[in-house]
């Protein structure tokens, strides 16, 4: 096999939301993307020039229709998939604004830290799942 030149390194944000019961949302991916009815840590693409928390604003504004008021990083990891590599970053969600809904054609689903290792979640966003059970979202935000 021989080598090829470096893989493109895509940096993503996803988010920890958490509901008033302490359930963690997941979304499902619609179909016609790339791994299609898998979960995943509601998020996406950091555009070029554009701030992790920024993203994280944007991207569950666009996605879920909530406003972010506090998150803060919590963990950080690389994953390669056939194609490229991501640099994904987990950042739990402590205050947002509005009920989240689907606004990109993805299934919404509420869950337990204890229970997320059940889902199809997608690999990348699995180290996430025990450092999220391990860890609950601080009380009062």
């Amino acid at each position: 096999m021989q080598a090829r030149g470096p893989r493109p390194l895509v940096p993503v944000v996803a988010a920890a939301l958490f509901d008033g019961a302490g359930r963690v949302l997941i979304a499902q991916r619609p179909a016609g993307k790339v791994l299609a009815g898998r979960w995943e840590f509601p998020g996406g693409k950091v555009a070029a020039g554009e701030s992790e928390g920024n993203a994280l604003t944007r991207e569950l504004r666009e996605e879920l229709g909530v406003e972010v008021i506090a998150a803060r990083p919590f963990m950080r990891v690389t994953h390669a998939y056939e194609e490229h590599d991501v640099e994904l970053s987990l950042w739990i969600v402590e205050r947002y604004l509005g009920e989240p809904r689907s606004l990109d054609a993805q299934a919404l689903k509420w869950v337990a830290p204890a229970q997320l290792a059940a889902e199809d979640l997608l690999e990348a966003d699995r180290p996430f799942v025990a450092a999220l059970r391990d860890h609950p979202p601080t009380e009062g935000g």
